[in-house]
Protein backbone atom coordinates (compact mmCIF):
# COMPACT_ATOMS: atom_id res chain seq x y z
CA UNK A 1 0.00 0.00 0.00
CA UNK A 2 2.67 2.11 0.75
CA UNK A 3 4.72 1.51 -2.39
CA UNK A 4 1.50 2.02 -4.43
CA UNK A 5 0.96 6.05 -2.14
CA UNK A 6 4.44 6.74 -3.21
CA UNK A 7 3.53 5.76 -6.91
CA UNK A 8 0.87 7.68 -7.40
CA UNK A 9 2.80 10.74 -5.46
CA UNK A 10 5.35 11.17 -7.82
CA UNK A 11 3.36 10.51 -10.73
CA UNK A 12 1.15 13.10 -10.16
CA UNK A 13 4.24 15.82 -9.04
CA UNK A 14 5.09 14.71 -12.74
CA UNK A 15 0.72 15.63 -13.93
CA UNK A 16 1.17 18.92 -11.76
CA UNK A 17 4.10 20.22 -13.81
CA UNK A 18 2.66 18.88 -16.77
CA UNK A 19 -0.94 20.57 -16.12
CA UNK A 20 0.57 24.22 -14.96
CA UNK A 21 2.52 24.39 -17.75
CA UNK A 22 -0.31 23.85 -20.43
CA UNK A 23 -2.99 25.42 -17.91
CA UNK A 24 -5.26 21.89 -18.53
CA UNK A 25 -4.93 20.67 -14.74
CA UNK A 26 -3.62 17.08 -14.26
CA UNK A 27 -6.73 15.39 -14.33
CA UNK A 28 -5.65 14.53 -18.18
CA UNK A 29 -2.90 12.19 -16.91
CA UNK A 30 -4.37 11.36 -13.21
CA UNK A 31 -7.35 9.82 -14.41
CA UNK A 32 -6.05 7.27 -16.82
CA UNK A 33 -2.70 5.96 -14.97
CA UNK A 34 -5.24 5.64 -11.68
CA UNK A 35 -7.63 3.51 -14.02
CA UNK A 36 -5.53 1.83 -15.93
CA UNK A 37 -1.52 1.24 -14.23
CA UNK A 38 -3.51 0.92 -10.32
CA UNK A 39 -6.75 -0.39 -11.29
CA UNK A 40 -8.31 1.83 -9.12
CA UNK A 41 -12.26 2.52 -9.59
CA UNK A 42 -12.93 5.20 -12.15
CA UNK A 43 -15.43 7.19 -9.52
CA UNK A 44 -12.57 7.49 -7.28
CA UNK A 45 -10.33 8.20 -9.94
CA UNK A 46 -12.61 11.20 -11.37
CA UNK A 47 -12.66 12.26 -7.69
CA UNK A 48 -9.01 12.29 -7.21
CA UNK A 49 -8.72 14.19 -10.69
CA UNK A 50 -11.22 16.95 -9.21
CA UNK A 51 -9.03 17.35 -6.86
CA UNK A 52 -5.57 17.39 -8.74
CA UNK A 53 -7.43 20.23 -10.52
CA UNK A 54 -8.27 22.29 -7.68
CA UNK A 55 -4.59 21.38 -6.20
CA UNK A 56 -2.97 22.62 -9.99
CA UNK A 57 -4.80 25.52 -10.20
CA UNK A 58 -3.66 26.23 -6.53
CA UNK A 59 -0.31 25.98 -6.98
CA UNK A 60 -0.26 27.44 -9.92
CA UNK A 61 -2.47 30.66 -9.42
CA UNK A 62 -0.61 32.28 -6.79
CA UNK A 63 2.62 32.41 -9.41
CA UNK A 64 0.95 33.37 -12.25
CA UNK A 65 -1.67 36.05 -10.69
CA UNK A 66 1.91 37.35 -8.62
CA UNK A 67 3.64 37.70 -12.24
CA UNK A 68 0.87 39.38 -13.64
CA UNK A 69 0.36 36.66 -16.28
CA UNK A 70 -2.73 35.50 -15.31
CA UNK A 71 -5.66 37.72 -16.56
CA UNK A 72 -8.15 37.93 -13.68
CA UNK A 73 -10.67 40.20 -15.51
CA UNK A 74 -10.81 37.86 -18.63
CA UNK A 75 -10.88 34.90 -16.41
CA UNK A 76 -13.87 35.72 -14.15
CA UNK A 77 -15.68 37.24 -17.13
CA UNK A 78 -15.19 34.04 -19.44
CA UNK A 79 -16.21 31.77 -16.17
CA UNK A 80 -20.16 33.23 -16.53
CA UNK A 81 -20.06 31.46 -19.90
CA UNK A 82 -18.28 28.28 -18.58
CA UNK A 83 -20.47 28.35 -15.37
CA UNK A 84 -23.66 28.79 -17.33
CA UNK A 85 -22.65 25.88 -19.87
CA UNK A 86 -21.70 23.84 -17.18
CA UNK A 87 -25.56 24.05 -15.94
CA UNK A 88 -27.36 23.95 -19.43
CA UNK A 89 -24.61 20.32 -19.89
CA UNK A 90 -26.27 18.68 -16.51
CA UNK A 91 -29.60 19.66 -17.28
CA UNK A 92 -29.81 18.53 -20.96
CA UNK A 93 -27.48 15.34 -19.91
CA UNK A 94 -30.85 12.97 -19.87
CA UNK A 95 -31.65 13.74 -23.68
CA UNK A 96 -28.61 13.85 -25.35
CA UNK A 97 -26.56 10.43 -26.21
CA UNK A 98 -22.75 11.05 -25.12
CA UNK A 99 -21.44 9.25 -27.92
CA UNK A 100 -22.74 11.83 -30.90
CA UNK A 101 -21.21 14.57 -28.51
CA UNK A 102 -17.63 12.86 -28.42
CA UNK A 103 -17.33 13.06 -32.01
CA UNK A 104 -18.53 16.48 -32.33
CA UNK A 105 -16.05 18.19 -30.24
CA UNK A 106 -13.38 15.26 -30.98
CA UNK A 107 -13.82 16.58 -34.49
CA UNK A 108 -13.87 20.27 -33.29
CA UNK A 109 -10.57 19.87 -31.25
CA UNK A 110 -8.84 18.34 -33.82
CA UNK A 111 -9.50 21.32 -36.51
CA UNK A 112 -7.81 23.43 -33.57
CA UNK A 113 -5.17 21.30 -33.53
CA UNK A 114 -3.79 22.44 -37.48
CA UNK A 115 -5.23 25.19 -36.22
CA UNK A 116 -2.42 25.05 -33.87
CA UNK A 117 -0.40 23.52 -35.83
CA UNK A 118 -0.29 26.81 -38.39
CA UNK A 119 0.96 28.69 -35.44
CA UNK A 120 3.38 26.83 -33.90
CA UNK A 121 6.85 29.26 -34.89
CA UNK A 122 4.88 32.00 -33.92
CA UNK A 123 5.88 33.42 -30.25
CA UNK A 124 3.21 36.35 -29.77
CA UNK A 125 0.29 37.80 -31.42
CA UNK A 126 0.85 40.58 -33.93
CA UNK A 127 -1.44 43.55 -34.82
CA UNK A 128 -4.20 42.65 -32.86
CA UNK A 129 -7.04 44.94 -33.23
CA UNK A 130 -8.52 44.86 -29.64
CA UNK A 131 -12.22 44.05 -29.86
CA UNK A 132 -14.39 47.10 -28.49
CA UNK A 133 -16.21 44.90 -25.81
CA UNK A 134 -12.48 44.39 -24.33
CA UNK A 135 -11.82 48.28 -24.38
CA UNK A 136 -14.83 49.01 -22.59
CA UNK A 137 -14.57 45.67 -20.08
CA UNK A 138 -10.83 46.72 -19.72
CA UNK A 139 -9.28 43.37 -20.64
CA UNK A 140 -6.29 43.99 -22.47
CA UNK A 141 -3.31 43.54 -20.62
CA UNK A 142 0.79 43.28 -20.46
CA UNK A 143 2.89 41.27 -18.14
CA UNK A 144 6.77 40.64 -17.78
CA UNK A 145 7.89 37.44 -20.03
CA UNK A 146 10.95 36.20 -18.78
CA UNK A 147 11.93 34.12 -21.09
CA UNK A 148 11.92 37.03 -23.56
CA UNK A 149 13.18 39.70 -20.66
CA UNK A 150 10.88 42.05 -22.06
CA UNK A 151 7.44 43.07 -21.21
CA UNK A 152 4.71 42.18 -23.56
CA UNK A 153 1.16 44.35 -23.78
CA UNK A 154 -1.29 42.80 -25.52
CA UNK A 155 -4.75 43.42 -26.96
CA UNK A 156 -8.10 40.90 -27.09
CA UNK A 157 -9.64 40.56 -29.84
CA UNK A 158 -12.59 38.07 -30.56
CA UNK A 159 -14.61 38.30 -27.11
CA UNK A 160 -17.83 37.08 -28.83
CA UNK A 161 -16.57 34.32 -30.14
CA UNK A 162 -13.92 33.28 -27.00
CA UNK A 163 -16.84 33.75 -24.64
CA UNK A 164 -19.38 31.56 -26.84
CA UNK A 165 -16.71 28.58 -26.99
CA UNK A 166 -16.31 28.98 -23.04
CA UNK A 167 -20.05 28.30 -22.55
CA UNK A 168 -19.11 25.22 -25.34
CA UNK A 169 -16.24 24.01 -22.94
CA UNK A 170 -18.98 24.39 -20.21
CA UNK A 171 -21.58 22.39 -21.82
CA UNK A 172 -18.96 19.44 -22.54
CA UNK A 173 -17.77 19.39 -18.73
CA UNK A 174 -21.52 19.17 -17.84
CA UNK A 175 -22.63 16.63 -20.27
CA UNK A 176 -19.32 14.14 -20.39
CA UNK A 177 -18.22 14.52 -17.24
CA UNK A 178 -14.71 15.54 -18.71
CA UNK A 179 -12.38 18.98 -17.59
CA UNK A 180 -12.78 21.58 -20.13
CA UNK A 181 -8.98 23.03 -19.39
CA UNK A 182 -8.47 22.10 -23.29
CA UNK A 183 -10.73 24.10 -24.82
CA UNK A 184 -10.21 27.24 -22.12
CA UNK A 185 -6.56 27.11 -23.57
CA UNK A 186 -7.82 26.70 -27.32
CA UNK A 187 -10.46 29.77 -26.36
CA UNK A 188 -8.27 32.36 -26.14
CA UNK A 189 -5.48 31.51 -27.74
CA UNK A 190 -7.19 30.93 -31.11
CA UNK A 191 -10.46 33.18 -30.75
CA UNK A 192 -9.08 36.17 -28.89
CA UNK A 193 -5.47 36.04 -29.80
CA UNK A 194 -4.11 35.89 -26.51
CA UNK A 195 -0.58 35.20 -25.78
CA UNK A 196 0.13 31.47 -25.34
CA UNK A 197 0.99 32.01 -21.87
CA UNK A 198 -1.54 34.54 -20.89
CA UNK A 199 -3.97 31.88 -21.78
CA UNK A 200 -2.52 29.02 -19.99
CA UNK A 201 -2.12 30.93 -16.56
CA UNK A 202 -5.33 32.09 -17.48
CA UNK A 203 -7.07 28.77 -17.68
CA UNK A 204 -5.01 27.29 -14.61
CA UNK A 205 -7.32 30.13 -12.41
CA UNK A 206 -10.40 29.34 -14.17
CA UNK A 207 -10.23 25.64 -13.51
CA UNK A 208 -9.70 25.89 -10.05
CA UNK A 209 -12.93 27.93 -9.66
CA UNK A 210 -14.91 25.75 -11.85
CA UNK A 211 -13.71 22.45 -10.00
CA UNK A 212 -14.12 23.77 -6.54
CA UNK A 213 -17.58 24.28 -7.37
CA UNK A 214 -18.24 20.57 -8.07
CA UNK A 215 -15.96 19.37 -5.64
CA UNK A 216 -18.34 18.77 -2.71
CA UNK A 217 -20.83 16.96 -5.10
CA UNK A 218 -18.02 14.25 -5.79
CA UNK A 219 -17.61 14.62 -1.63
CA UNK A 220 -20.62 13.96 -0.69
CA UNK A 221 -21.28 11.18 -3.53
CA UNK A 222 -18.52 9.41 -1.47
CA UNK A 223 -16.63 9.73 -4.51
CA UNK A 224 -13.42 11.17 -2.80
CA UNK A 225 -11.36 8.67 -1.15
CA UNK A 226 -8.51 10.11 1.37
CA UNK A 227 -6.53 7.43 0.49
CA UNK A 228 -6.34 8.19 -3.30
CA UNK A 229 -6.98 11.73 -3.10
CA UNK A 230 -4.10 12.71 -0.43
CA UNK A 231 -1.35 11.90 -1.68
CA UNK A 232 -2.48 13.31 -5.49
CA UNK A 233 -3.36 16.47 -4.17
CA UNK A 234 0.33 16.35 -2.44
CA UNK A 235 2.11 15.63 -5.59
CA UNK A 236 0.36 17.88 -8.07
CA UNK A 237 0.50 21.08 -5.67
CA UNK A 238 4.47 20.46 -5.63
CA UNK A 239 4.79 19.57 -9.37
CA UNK A 240 2.65 22.64 -10.17
CA UNK A 241 5.17 24.53 -8.42
CA UNK A 242 7.97 23.23 -9.96
CA UNK A 243 5.85 23.86 -13.42
CA UNK A 244 4.79 27.72 -12.86
CA UNK A 245 8.71 28.38 -12.87
CA UNK A 246 9.67 26.11 -15.90
CA UNK A 247 6.18 27.67 -17.93
CA UNK A 248 8.04 31.28 -16.88
CA UNK A 249 11.11 30.80 -18.96
CA UNK A 250 9.99 28.62 -21.63
CA UNK A 251 9.08 30.68 -24.82
CA UNK A 252 5.33 30.59 -25.73
CA UNK A 253 6.24 28.53 -29.13
CA UNK A 254 7.67 25.73 -26.99
CA UNK A 255 4.93 25.21 -24.86
CA UNK A 256 2.70 25.48 -28.11
CA UNK A 257 4.82 22.54 -29.67
CA UNK A 258 4.12 20.69 -26.05
CA UNK A 259 0.25 21.60 -26.37
CA UNK A 260 -0.75 20.40 -30.03
CA UNK A 261 0.15 16.59 -29.48
CA UNK A 262 -1.74 16.49 -26.35
CA UNK A 263 -4.53 18.69 -28.23
CA UNK A 264 -4.11 16.22 -31.13
CA UNK A 265 -4.33 12.95 -28.67
CA UNK A 266 -7.90 14.08 -26.65
CA UNK A 267 -9.36 14.58 -29.84
CA UNK A 268 -8.76 11.07 -31.39
CA UNK A 269 -9.23 9.67 -27.75
CA UNK A 270 -13.21 11.34 -28.00
CA UNK A 271 -13.51 10.72 -31.46
CA UNK A 272 -12.62 6.65 -31.24
CA UNK A 273 -14.84 6.81 -27.48
CA UNK A 274 -17.66 8.01 -29.85
CA UNK A 275 -17.88 5.59 -32.01
CA UNK A 276 -17.31 2.99 -29.55
CA UNK A 277 -13.88 1.25 -30.36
Amino acid sequence: MLLMVIKILLISILAGIFGSILGLGGGIIITPVLTLMFGIDIKYAIGASIVSVIATSSGAAVAYVRDKITNIRIGMFLEIATTIGAITGAFISGFVNPKYLYVVFGVLLLYSTLAMLKKKGQELPSDIIPHPMAVKLRLNGDYHDKALNKDISYNVAGVYGGFGMMYVAGVISGLLGIGSGIFKVMAMDLFMKLPLKVSSATSNFMIGVTAAASAGVYLIRGDIDPKIAAPVALGVLIGATIGTKIMQNLKSKTIRMIFIPVLAYVSIQMIVKGFGM
